[in-house]
């Protein structure tokens, strides 16, 4: 590294709002987010737990590792790092699972 500081544009802007629900909390979102930052931006940091009950959250934030599995919409084991939120989108993070 350089020791330069990375800035961002100042005129970013984000996609239009939307709201969706996280184990039935009404959350605010922006349109082009993941369902992965929704919930660390909720502060939810595990999503899901293990049979042994290790939490599992974002690892790799690109869709190979499995470790962010959702429900959604009545869908289970959905990747959170590569679903984009939308409105109206209903998410759960997982009990226990069978998977590590």
């Amino acid at each position: 590294m350089s020791g330069k500081a990375l800035r961002l544009e100042t005129n970013l802007r984000r996609g239009p709002e939307v709201r969706l629900s996280i184990d039935g909390e009404t959350v605010l979102a922006y349109e082009g987010e993941t369902v992965a930052t929704a919930l660390l931006t909720a502060g939810q940091r595990a999503f899901r737990h293990t049979v042994a009950g290790q939490p599992r959250g974002i690892f790799c934030g690109i869709g190979i590792c499995y470790d962010c599995l959702v429900s959604i919409d009545g869908l289970g084991n959905v990747r959170a790092c590569v679903t984009r939120v939308r409105e109206g989108m209903k998410v759960f993070t997982s009990p226990a699972t069978s998977q590590s």
